[in-house]
């Protein structure tokens, strides 16, 4: 059965604005990358109707239970989408093994679309085209665009707006700490609002960010950071407690509850992991291309 890769998402630098008139929605402009945990989605042609599982994989970092509907998965949900759009069936036996935290931020369920997407256009030789991939991914949710480039990019507007980087940028590492805690997105961004009643997206500051090289330790920022501790208090107390114990500066990634320090080296990687883990939260290392 083909396995198709699909990788968490790291906000790197990520800047909003206050909520656009008419649809609510708040524009965004993010430096986001691709990391090396992923989840698996292994999907084949069937003969006649379509069947899914999902289920953590041995080696899932830190895994919780899965207690939401199948067909309110997100990867079930791509599927729907694609046979509407295309006005056929297509029948698959598909199997999500996940090791990208739930809640966490990084972009997992919608890693997983994007790559249910692409399966289904391959698999049944549907010839759409990264464009409409994309634009059928973004009525999914806001990550689901980026996820088609498989590189880092500047993603703008409401996550519609992806700008591929190049790839030959030197690869970041990264000491990636997992709580065992979950940040409700629509909670963190209504609490944004709260704490920045006007807020506009400052595009330069990322775009400054994103053409450094060697990515300073303290240079990501994340304008929901405050928001999220303000949700998830536990959230910030750990924070704190990690960017004292390691002595470098700890972000968060998307809406929590991921966060991540910047690493010199893959080794340096390791051992931040290593003394994250003694104290009791799971953190391991991996790196961006």
């Amino acid at each position: 059965m083909p396995i198709y890769s699909c990788p968490a998402k790291i906000n790197l630098a990520l800047s909003v604005g206050s909520p656009r008139p008419g649809d609510g929605y708040h524009p965004l402009c993010s430096w986001m990358v691709p990391v090396s945990l992923s989840d698996d989605l292994l999907i084949e042609r069937a003969a006649h109707s379509s069947s899914f599982t999902v289920e953590w994989a041995a080696d899932a970092p830190s895994p919780s239970p899965i207690d939401w509907p199948l067909n309110n998965d997100l990867v079930v949900r791509a599927h729907r989408l694609l046979e509407c759009e295309s006005r056929r069936e297509l029948p698959v036996r598909a199997a999500l093994r996940k090791r990208i935290p739930v809640g966490a931020g990084m972009g997992g369920a919608s890693s997983d679309a994007a790559a249910m997407l692409v399966a289904l256009d391959r698999l049944f030789g549907l010839e759409m085209g990264t464009a409409n991939l994309r634009r059928l991914g973004s009525r999914l949710g806001s990550d689901v665009p980026f996820f088609f480039g498989n590189c880092a990019a500047v993603v703008c507007g409401v996550g519609e707006l992806v700008e591929d980087l190049p790839t030959t940028r030197p690869t970041i590492h990264l000491a990636l700490i997992l709580p065992p805690l979950q940040c409700n997105t629509g909670a963190v961004y209504r609490a944004y609002d709260v704490l920045n009643p006007v807020a506009a997206v400052d595009e330069a500051a990322v775009r400054r960010l994103a053409i450094r090289h060697p990515l300073p330790p303290a240079g990501p920022f994340n304008d929901l950071a405050a928001a999220a501790f303000a949700v998830e208090p536990r959230l910030g107390r750990l924070h704190d407690s990690c960017a004292t114990r390691l002595g470098r500066p700890v972000h968060v990634t998307g809406s929590g509850a991921a966060m991540f320090v910047v690493a010199e080296d893959e080794a340096d990687a390791r051992s931040l992991a290593e003394r994250i883990r003694a104290t009791g939260t799971p953190s391991i290392a991996v790196s961006a291309p």
